[in-house]
């Protein structure tokens, strides 16, 4: 009686033993450069990750060799949500969000991983946005009124109003369509690119605001914003899946029937 009572145990625990996985070997490589040592080129570094043991999304893999395997590898991340925008990047040879862009399960092709185009590089994968958020800031991102709220406690707005910001909103300006265009790599400088001209489409028609022609005024001249060719490239690369292109052509149209 003992040893029946014995063999469906030891029976059982053999059953669920798991067996080893095998391993999937995926090679990423990532661009290097470090400011404390200018003297030496920038290059492409190779990592291998085993997709078995690690997350879905390139983040995940980047995050494994930082943690695993290289201390040093810089870049940005946080949310890891897309919403924060940080961890835009330039992800086999397409500007995305690394937490947004699943890894390509073919092991047998390498996935190269980029900072930002046509951007000065801080270190690694870290682009330096600091002349991309002064154009947004030369906008004027926020509502400006000359008038009180009737009730002077909040500025109302309508549904059908409150509509049209939709698609426009939503940016959470990661620079990842600003930097596919090829007319802001040119004139960078002086014109304003998808991701700010979007949000300066998107306080022109926002009902509550009281600015309008003065945020017309500032758009009105040749390089702010006429220098959008209507490639489109930034449409096809948000990661958010907005549309900059279209509120670009909608100022024209609005600047045009002025």
């Amino acid at each position: 009686m003992f040893r029946n009572l014995i063999r469906p145990r030891f029976a059982r625990g053999l059953a669920t033993s798991a067996a080893p996985k095998d391993t999937r070997i995926k090679r990423f490589q990532v661009y290097r450069w470090n400011p404390d040592t200018p003297e030496v080129q920038p290059k492409m570094q190779t990592y291998e990750v085993d997709l078995n043991d690690c997350g879905p999304m390139v983040l995940d893999a980047i995050l494994k060799i930082k943690n695993e395997q290289d201390p040093t590898l810089t870049f940005r991340r946080s949310c890891r949500e897309g919403i924060c925008g940080s961890c835009a990047m330039n992800i086999g040879g397409r500007n995305t969000l690394a937490c947004l862009c699943k890894i390509d399960q073919d092991n047998t092709k390498d996935l190269k991983i980029y900072p930002l185009p046509h951007m000065f590089v801080v270190r690694d994968l870290v682009p330096d946005l600091t002349h991309f958020y002064k154009q947004y800031k030369s906008i004027q991102p926020y509502l400006q009124r000359d008038t009180a709220p009737v009730d002077g406690r909040e500025n109302l707005q309508s549904i059908e109003d409150r509509a049209k910001l939709d698609g426009l909103y939503e940016c959470i300006l990661c620079a990842c369509c600003s930097t596919a265009c090829p007319s802001y790599w040119w004139n960078q400088q002086q014109y304003l690119g998808p991701a700010v001209l979007m949000q300066a489409y998107r306080w022109l028609i926002d009902s509550r605001d009281e600015a309008t022609k003065f945020r017309k005024e500032m758009l009105q001249n040749s390089m702010s914003l006429y220098r959008c060719h209507t490639i489109m490239n930034c449409s096809k690369t948000c990661p958010k899946g907005l549309n900059p292109g279209k509120a670009i052509a909608e100022i024209k149209k609005q600047l045009a029937f002025d």
